[in-house]
């Protein structure tokens, strides 16, 4: 079991001051209104379990553990939300960027169990996660600032991974699959213990041949979940290590270029009594890069990073609504051939009140000072409100401001086309939204949100005509403004259509028509239809079309679909990505795989206990 304190990582058997109940009698000042679907989920930007329904911020979740061998990838989920921009440079999300709301790589913070493993030295390291997807729950998406509850880096939203719950019933799962490109996924896991003392180990080995030369990848991962119930509360260690070789030929210019990423992350958690809760996590990653892979010696990179995080966190409840507090400390350093010997450091301090009444309004307010040495302190303060209008309308809006700090590649790298500036400031940015949702019991649902980000000093790499090298810049003024929607319609229990469409527009303000890298890159319409469900009961499938029109670039549509068996000791399954075979290319300059089929088989053991 989860802690109650950690922020946007908290599990909850019930929370009967946030479900509203049928049967409450009513007050004539303000009629309750008649509850929504009590869909009781962990929410990623509160404080504290809520149904999604009462979640007064855009918020995405995606459960993993369902039907897991209908998708093959943590970016087959994120795809989902119309909002999420994956931007992979190969398959099984071999270094992918990930942008939410038109953001760049750098301004998304992902969390694994609420613990930050973003990446110091480069964002494009932010999506190399250190566990194998059979590992995780959930993945929860806040679309829009979260700097009040997570610091640096949730400028255009937060990405949190769940890792599983203790299993229920013991069991062995071995899974293998093979596909065109050469492709060979192997995985397994091992579930045993009880409800006090419990452990999970996951493994997963996934190689390829190439769709080309130079893109061949090989992808091992490995993680320990463990679960302890004592006197003082839960105990959970989780504890993670990857290991990516991969061709990375076009992936930063013309050149058949090799990278190799290793990466380990350990975290603990400690419930300190009932209100109270220690964290700590440790992370370590390293960065291997040849430009010529058949000849290193012409230039080789090679880059070592570390960080600690720690925090204690508290809640009280008060006459009216509840209080979350705490204190984290980070530390972080990096030791590289290109961009030296660097450390920095910093505390952070929380506060957040929250509270709901008469059943029809909610209202949050929190703030987050973070202090760096030798920087100047970032204060992030936060504002959310709700109001269910009746039964089956809720409207609800919110404020906040975010920043991001340059990565170690930002103010030191330095290549042939590539240019460091150590004089960087860190990005801010205000983030505005409002918005309103529609339910129908449980068989309909849908939300409708405008949006505007502005953001200062935002980090990008500028050609400079003259040197014809590209420089870290910071651009003064931008402003995004977009509306996302989305629906779900339940056509049974067990099968459901889902609907989702963004469209964005930048104000490039007085910046003119300059060169850059990453930040004119953003999707200005990004739509995606889903079908999930049942067709016997021996056999589950899923369809997936995302159409996507990226700034200053041609459209382009995909079309994904599988099969599987659900149940049973033998579980085979089939999927198919890019079924149109389009031509296509997420990164500019890094063309995609074409037509791709993986078949396989999953076999399920259960254990005596």
């Amino acid at each position: 079991m989860r802690s109650l304190l950690l922020p946007a990582l908290v599990v909850c058997s019930c929370l009967a001051q946030t479900v509203p109940d049928n049967t409450s009698s009513t007050s004539t000042a303000a009629p309750a209104v008649p509850p929504p679907p009590k869909e009781v989920v962990v929410v990623t930007g509160t404080f504290e379990p809520i149904p999604l329904e009462e979640a007064d911020r855009s918020v995405d979740v995606f459960t993993v553990s369902g039907e897991r061998l209908l998708f093959n990838s943590f970016a087959d989920y994120l795809r989902m939300d119309s909002s999420v921009d994956m931007q992979e440079r190969g398959p099984n999300t071999i270094q992918s960027d990930v942008s939410i709301r038109g953001g760049t790589f750098g301004q998304t913070l992902v969390l694994l169990d609420g613990m930050s493993i973003n990446d110091a030295q480069s964002g494009h390291h932010n999506m190399d996660l250190p566990l194998p997807l059979d590992a995780v729950s959930e993945l929860q998406i806040l679309n829009g600032s979260g700097s009040a509850e997570y610091g640096s880096d949730a400028i255009g939203g937060v990405i949190n991974i769940l890792t599983r719950q203790p299993s229920e019933e013991p069991e062995l799962r071995l899974r293998g699959g093979i596909g065109n490109f050469g492709t060979n996924e192997e995985s397994g896991s091992l579930s045993f213990g009880d409800d006090k003392l419990s452990e999970q180990l996951f493994g997963a080995r996934d190689f390829s041949d190439g769709f080309m030369p130079d893109r061949d990848y090989r992808d091992l991962d490995f993680t320990s979940i463990s679960h302890a119930k004592t006197r003082l509360g839960f105990t959970d260690l989780l504890l993670t290590l990857s290991d990516r070789p991969f061709g990375a030929n076009d992936f930063y210019g013309d050149y058949p270029s090799w990278e190799r990423t290793k990466g380990w992350f350990a975290s603990v958690r400690q419930e300190l009594g009932p209100n109270t809760e220690a964290d700590f996590a440790f992370r370590r990653h390293t960065d291997l890069y040849v430009l010529f892979r058949d000849d290193p010696e012409i230039y080789t990179n090679h880059h070592y990073l570390e960080s600690y995080e720690g925090a204690l966190r508290r809640k009280d409840t008060l006459p009216i609504g509840q209080l979350h507090y705490g204190a984290e400390y980070y530390e972080e350093s990096i030791d590289s051939n290109n961009l030296g010997i660097h450390a920095r450091n910093h505390e952070a301090l929380y506060a957040s009140w929250d509270t709901r009444a008469l059943r029809r309004f909610s209202f949050s307010l929190g703030v987050r000072d973070d202090v760096y040495d030798g920087l100047s302190n970032q204060v992030s303060p936060t504002a959310s409100a709700g109001y269910w209008i009746n039964s089956k309308f809720k409207a609800r809006a919110s404020a906040s401001r975010a920043f991001r700090l340059p990565s170690y590649t930002d103010l030191y790298y330095s290549d042939p086309s590539d240019l460091g500036n150590p004089n960087l400031k860190p990005e801010t940015s205000w983030n505005y939204e409002g918005g309103v949702d529609y339910f129908v019991g449980r068989r309909f649902k849908a939300s409708a949100t405008m949006f505007q980000r502005r953001d200062r000093n935002l980090i990008d790499y500028v050609l400079n005509p003259q040197t014809n090298i590209y420089q870290a810049t910071n651009f003064d003024h931008l402003v995004f403004t977009g509306f996302e929607g989305s629906a779900e319609f339940r056509l049974r229990e067990n099968e459901a259509i889902s609907v989702g469409y963004t469209g964005l527009i930048g104000d490039r303000g007085d910046i003119g028509d300059v060169i850059s890298k990453y930040v004119f890159n953003y999707p200005i319409n990004n739509a995606v239809v889903g079908w999930q469900g049942t067709i016997r009961p021996w056999l589950v499938g899923r369809t997936y079309v995302g159409a996507l029109d990226r700034y200053a670039r041609n459209p382009y549509a995909l079309w994904d679909a599988s099969l599987a068996r659900p149940n049973g000791r033998v579980r085979p399954f089939l999927q198919l990505t890019n079924i149109t075979d389009t031509i296509y290319q997420e990164v500019l300059g890094v063309p995609m795989p074409r037509r791709g089929v993986i078949g396989g088989m999953e076999i399920v053991m259960p254990l005596a206990k």
